[in-house]
């Protein structure tokens, strides 16, 4: 038995087995984790993007609920793997591509990570900017009454601050922060659904005409894209924790109640808003945070915006702490805490690029992040199908090691999967940037790319089930895969 870290104390664990010694808590905790992460208010803008499709309130509604929960209860299911292995997620994935065959998913996920924190850390101090801007315009606005530098900067640095101090700290505090955090956020966003609930044009929701079936489907997957399927590749790093014995139905549902709960709420009022005025829709999709929070007296913008502020700076804790174990997973030969302060740099550096440099990035970088997406899917599908044959061998932690040590430098099966079933993915997704347009969208015809193929990223979840179905054909129905050492002779040890 190791003596139990606190939440004062540096997490030494990196992408070893959590030892049983250092396990505990229930699954109910990963649902503070979760409801943190995505109660924001640009939940709320989701719903725009789903209603925006094409389909009606009550189809838009069901569409995005559904979606959420289907891909959320996929991100739970790979959560199981946390308890059963003590692996972050990134970590086991190397059970199903091998050592070195997983460093290709692990870079994109990496990079999908950075990116969106990027975007996240920018939103919270350009959204701590607009407060200052509003309560001492003289001191804080520009000469056309925007940000100004002053208020950006010391935003931004408050923001990295707190961001790096949690991460850094790891497991033990993250999880205390975000519980105060969830509790903190879910108050005040349902004070802000009773201010804003009153200006739903409720008259105006039945105008808009239904869907067709093809826009209701798309609207399931894009709110699968949305939210869940970008989450395929956290899902461990947080349940790891657990004990081995944890039951699964506990870690899939709390996992899934912790995602779907907050967002689902949020894009039905998206949903309601966009139905019964047009004109705060479009401003919302564009401005989430500037349209919605003007609507609010000064008494509550105050401290509705600092929640703001902090919701995304919890997206943003347990994103970098993520992104460090991923660099970990990439066999980068450093501590978690030193991997941490590594993507702190990175992200640092991302957001002020976006913040003072660029005018066009953020759009292109989005569409970027996009495509990454469909590696992403590809990856926690393929992951999904392994379980079947890792928990066969008993969850054995050897397979996470180098070749000869119990694991595998690559598994053809699932990296040649992966392969195929991404390029078919990009074939199925386009792109509003021009010069990532041209590398995409190879097998749509110029009508399906305006359609609702081309404008959902269907290509994501096609690629997804091209991936997990070849991976069964080729392991488990031929046969193709050569047993390794673990696949004969299980023992379990821990991961250098």
């Amino acid at each position: 038995m190791t003596d139990r870290p606190t939440s004062t104390s540096v997490e030494t664990n990196g992408v070893n087995p959590v030892p049983d010694g250092e396990r505990r808590g229930k699954p109910a905790g990963l649902f503070a984790i979760w409801f943190s992460w995505n109660i924001s208010i640009l939940g709320i803008s989701y719903g725009i993007y789903v209603y925006g499709l094409g389909l009606s309130a009550w189809q838009a509604i069901v569409a995005g609920v559904l979606g959420y929960v289907l891909s959320s209860v996929l991100v739970g299911i790979l959560a199981v793997g946390g308890p059963r292995t003590g692996l972050p997620t990134l970590t086991q994935t190397r059970f199903a591509f091998g050592l070195h065959g997983n460093k290709f998913p692990t870079f994109f996920a990496y990079l999908s990570n950075i990116g969106w924190k990027v975007t996240i850390i920018t939103l919270a101090a350009t959204s701590g900017a607009k407060l200052f801007v509003r309560l001492w315009p003289g001191v804080f606005a520009d000469d056309q009454g925007k940000e100004s530098v002053l208020a950006i900067v010391l935003w931004f640095v408050a923001v990295l601050a707190v961001t790096l101090t949690v991460a850094v700290f790891g497991h033990q505090l993250i999880m205390r922060v975000e519980k105060w955090i969830a509790w903190l956020t879910s108050i005040m966003t349902i004070v802000f659904i009773a201010m804003i609930v009153p200006k739903i044009r409720w008259d105006a929701l039945g105008d808009a005409p239904d869907g067709s079936v093809g826009t209701f489907i798309g609207g399931v997957i894009l709110a699968m894209t949305i939210v869940g399927l970008g989450f395929l590749n956290y899902g461990g790093d947080f349940a790891r924790y657990l004990p081995r014995d944890t039951p699964a139905r506990g870690v899939i549902g709390w996992t899934t109640g912790g995602i779907v709960l907050p967002v689902a709420v949020l894009l039905i009022l998206g949903v309601l808003l966009a139905a019964g005025d047009p004109e705060m829709g479009k401003a919302a999709a564009n401005d989430p945070i500037g349209a919605l929070t003007a609507l609010l007296p000064l008494w509550f913008f105050i401290p509705f915006t600092i929640v703001i502020v902090i919701s995304l700076v919890a997206a943003a804790i347990t994103g970098i702490y993520s992104s460090g174990l991923a660099l970990l997973a990439l066999g980068v030969p450093l501590s978690r805490a030193a991997t941490t302060l590594i993507n702190m740099a990175v992200i640092a550096a991302g957001a002020f690029y976006l913040l003072f440099v660029s005018d066009s990035f953020l759009a292109t970088f989005q569409a970027f992040l996009a495509l990454i997406s469909v590696v992403m899917g590809t990856m926690g599908g393929i992951q999904l199908l392994d379980f079947i044959r890792q928990r066969r061998l008993g969850w054995n932690v050897d397979m996470a090691k180098p070749a000869g040590e119990g694991g595998r430098s690559g598994r053809w099966t699932a990296v040649v999967s992966l392969v195929v079933a991404t390029i078919v993915g990009l074939g199925l997704v386009t792109s509003s940037d021009p010069n990532i347009a041209k590398v995409v969208g190879f097998l749509l015809s110029d009508e399906a790319k305006q359609g609702v193929i081309g404008t959902t990223n269907v290509g994501v979840v096609v690629a997804m089930l091209i991936g997990a179905g070849l991976y069964a054909l080729l392991t488990f129905v031929f046969n193709l895969d050569p047993p390794g050492i673990c696949d004969r002779e299980p023992v379990k040890a821990a991961v250098g």
